[in-house]
This record gives C-alpha cells, structure tokens and sequence, in this order.
C-alpha cells in the first residue's frame, strides 16, 4: 500500500498515527522526508517520493495538508494522478485536518478512495460531550485506571484537546505511580499543564524578540524534559499558530479558533493572541526551519538541543 491519507478533526491522534507508521516503516529516520504541501514544490515533491530508499526496502514520505496547495481544478487532477504512481518503494502518507461534516465529500478523500494502491483513515476528535469516555479508554491504553468524578474533573480541565488530555493522564498515572485509581484529588493536584505554559511564555519570548529571555526558557525547558519531548510541542505550536492566522486574517475571533482547532478555551486565546505578532510569511519560514531540525536531527546531522539553541539565537535576533 504505497499511499496512505490520514484525515479529521484529531489532530493528536493523527500525529499519534504518523509516529506508529514511521516507527515501523523507517525508525532510525534515515529514509523519511517530512514536507509540508504549500512549502515544497512539485518538484521537490516528485524528488522525494521517486528517490530509492538507502539501505532499505522503503523510503516514507510524509505530505501534510496537500489541499492547501492542491486547489484548483487542474492541479486536484494533476495531483490525484501522481498519487496513482507512487512507487512500490515508497510509502506516501498524507494527513490533512477536516471538518467531520465535510470530510467524506471532501476532493482528497475521494480521489484517494477511488486509487487502488490508496488507503484512507478517518480520524474525528471527540466531542466534549464524550471525552469522559476517552479519558477512561485512554488511561486503560496507558495502563491505569480512574475514578469517575476524576475523570469529569479532567475533562473539566482539557475540554476537548485530545493531546492535551493524553499528557496530563500521563502525568496523574506516573503521580499515583500506577499503584492505584487516578482520583479526584489526584487530578487536582497535579493536572496544571505547566509544559504547556513554558511552551507558550517561550513563543512568546521569540515573537518580542527578547533573545535572553528566549534562550533562559529553553535552557529551563531543557533541564526538566529531553529535547526530543518538547520539539513536538514547539512545532504543534507553530502549526496552530498557522491555522490562527489564516483565521486572524480572515477577520475570525478566538471562538472561530477554538472550534476550528479543536482546543482548550486557554489555548485558543494564548495562540489567537500570539497569531497577531507573526506574519504568516514569518510563521512559514518557522515552520519549514523546525521541519529541516527535525529531520537533521533523526539522520543524526545534529544534535537537537544544539539545533534549538541555534534556532533560538537566529529567530530571537531578527
């Protein structure tokens, strides 16, 4: 099966299923490009999907939001024949955030549904209305249990922000060390997502261009987690940031973000508010430099901590 799309309203669980897929096609990286649609020409596209593996019987490349770029009539038909002749040797996985009430009609879905060679998977956040019972599920793929009224306090707390959600479980079972239920009191005391926060002062550090300031929080970041556990959440940041300032500049308001992304109401307003100081032409560059970090530090080109250190000192000077 060389092409796999990967879409819906669940972000994390969509990144949760692009981890699974590199972690058996390609773990050490070395024969995975990770582009981003709008960012990477056709030929830079073309390239990367009819390169030979190295070392390997499968190269992964991985196309996230193809129809930001592909959307018109001509290059939907254009691009639906090149997913038709993606070589056996490589495994093409496209992921694209729909809408639940669009998605099935949406022109990637279809195209990719009438493709042989082409596999599809849906993947709809939950509602708020039912988080009570992912948390529950959640917890158990985790390997812990949780009481009921700590499982409405959590929901309480994360809304409908699956990833959200998956951390702070997290977090409350290696509290409880496993030994025992999650309980309320549990909850309370330690589901303060303060990663999140670090992550958001950061953004906000880089966007006023305070270098010092930017350069102690990564340090502070770096002493309490491994690097390759908050670059994920830098760029889940500045792809939100992204999807904000598409709504920013169509004049939407942080109720258009929150429904849109599918967050947190805190996250929604932190994300609406730092979406007004990048330009998205700012936002790209990011964005395109954090995915160049990423691969450079999975084929070992450099190490991630020094790469963010780099990063830091260049965007915070500008």
């Amino acid at each position: 099966m060389p092409c796999i799309l990967l879409y819906g309203t669940d972000e994390f669980a969509i990144s949760r299923r692009l981890a699974d897929i590199s972690a058996k096609t390609d773990k050490d990286g070395m024969n995975t490009s990770r582009l981003e649609a709008r960012l990477t020409s056709d030929e830079e596209l073309n390239n990367a999907v009819n390169s030979m593996p190295f070392l390997s019987d499968k190269r992964l490349v991985i196309l996230a939001n193809p129809s930001q770029k592909y959307n018109s009539a001509e290059t939907k038909k254009k691009f639906t024949a090149f997913l038709a002749n993606v070589p056996s040797t490589t495994l093409l996985v496209l992921h694209e955030i729909l809408e639940s009430k669009e998605a099935e009609k949406h022109w990637l879905v279809k195209a990719a549904a009438k493709i042989g060679s082409a596999k599809t998977e849906a993947l709809m956040a939950p509602k708020v209305r039912d988080m009570n019972g992912w948390i529950v599920n959640e917890t158990k793929q985790q390997g812990g249990k949780i009481s009921s009224e700590a499982t409405a306090k959590l929901a309480e707390l994360v809304g409908a922000d699956t990833r959200q959600a998956a951390q702070e479980i997290a977090k409350v079972l290696a509290y409880v060390n496993w030994a025992r239920p999650v309980e309320v009191q549990d909850v309370e005391a330690v589901c303060v997502s303060t990663a999140e926060v670090d992550i958001f002062t950061f953004v906000d550090s880089l966007a006023a261009g305070d270098g010092k300031r930017s350069q102690s929080m990564l340090r502070k970041m770096l002493e309490e987690r491994d690097a390759f556990a908050i670059f994920p959440m830098i760029i889940r940041q500045f792809r939100l940031l992204i999807q904000a300032r598409e709504i920013v500049e169509a004049r939407g308001m942080v109720q258009d973000v929150q429904e849109a992304l599918g967050v947190h109401p805190f996250v929604a307003g932190k994300v609406f508010g730092q979406a007004g100081r990048f330009t998205m032409k700012t936002l790209e560059a990011i964005y395109r430099r954090l995915l160049k970090m990423d691969e450079a530090a999975k084929t070992g080109a450099m190490p991630l901590d020094m790469a963010l250190e780099m990063f830091v000192v260049e965007l915070a000077g500008k």
